[in-house]
């Protein structure tokens, strides 16, 4: 089974939840990385011929429209991370049927192709967002990856399904992708993307994917741009926070080598259509349940 890999596309300055964070009416007025650390993730893909997905936030596919259209051109999926890099439990359904709206078309008028993946700021999908997956289909995706089935700082639904099922939407069906967690010491702990790859050793991420990949589920693996940039601007916040935002920054790009090349990796789109036997959108259905599904993976 292939592992998927997923880019975050965001700036260095879009940290979730924090004072010091500067709000969207500054951005334009920021020094962006986005650009040149981007393009260099993209040279490593093409390095190693792997193609990924591209979840790019709607402000930076509107303002960095050549980084959309040279994915694209180096057939890369490309998907939405929303438009304002917010947390989905801070809107209401009609700010967010907006914003993931708007960060569809955005991107859908760059490409000229249709936006099918959504991923959520944070991976904030909550109890308190039960709504999400409806509005979702409303707004005309066909498969997301925000589901964090453990215990998080934003959030996350422990004990929910770890392996891509089927979620009943009154649009039809959602494919969900849970982000990739496994067991260690009783506890569901991701190794495979963030502050959490850049953590753990490579040896220790690697045995990780293995034995994932052995329970017949893929592994995810997501990264952000900003992480193999050790020298892009530091936002002012607690020790703590500082350390998960920020550690071990100058290992990202080695790491990222290494399981390109340990592993076969692809991108969402392709994984849909090689190993799950069921159309992307098919029955009606209701307000869906997070974490109850109604189909499974075929393993």
């Amino acid at each position: 089974m292939k592992c998927i890999f997923s880019v975050d596309v965001e700036d260095w300055f879009h940290i979730l939840d924090l004072p010091a964070a500067p709000p969207p009416s500054q951005w334009d007025s920021l020094p962006s990385r986005v650009e040149r650390n981007f393009t260099r993730l993209l040279d490593i893909f093409s390095e190693l011929n792997v193609q990924v997905t591209c979840f790019f936030l709607g402000w930076v596919a509107e303002r960095f429209p050549r980084l959309v259209k040279e994915a694209a051109g180096r057939r890369h999926e490309i998907a939405s991370h929303g438009h304002r890099h917010r947390l989905i439990y801070q809107m209401t359904r009609a700010e967010f049927l907006d914003d993931a709206t708007r960060s569809k078309k955005t991107i859908e008028d760059i490409t000229g192709r249709e936006v099918m993946g959504y991923r959520a700021s944070g991976f904030s999908v909550t109890e308190k967002t039960p709504w999400f997956f409806n509005a979702l289909g409303e707004a005309g995706y066909r498969y997301d990856s925000s589901v964090f089935p453990a215990a998080r700082a934003h959030g996350g639904l422990a004990g929910s399904e770890k392996s891509p099922h089927h979620v009943g939407t009154a649009a039809g069906d959602l494919i969900e992708f849970p982000m990739t967690v496994s067991r260690l010491a009783g506890r569901s702990i991701c190794f495979f993307g963030g502050g959490y790859l850049r953590l753990f050793p490579l040896w220790v991420i690697k045995k990780m994917t293995r034995q994932v990949l052995r329970e017949g589920r893929p592994v995810i693996f997501y990264v952000h741009p900003r992480e193999i940039d050790p020298n892009h601007p530091r936002l002012p916040m607690s020790f703590a926070r500082s350390f998960k935002c920020y550690v071990n920054l100058k290992t990202t790009e080695g790491k990222i080598r290494g399981l390109l090349s340990s592993f076969s990796m692809t991108t969402f789109e392709d994984w849909l259509a090689r190993y799950f036997d069921a159309p992307m959108a098919s029955s009606t259905g209701h307000e869906a349940a997070i974490g109850a599904p109604d189909g499974r993976a075929r393993t």
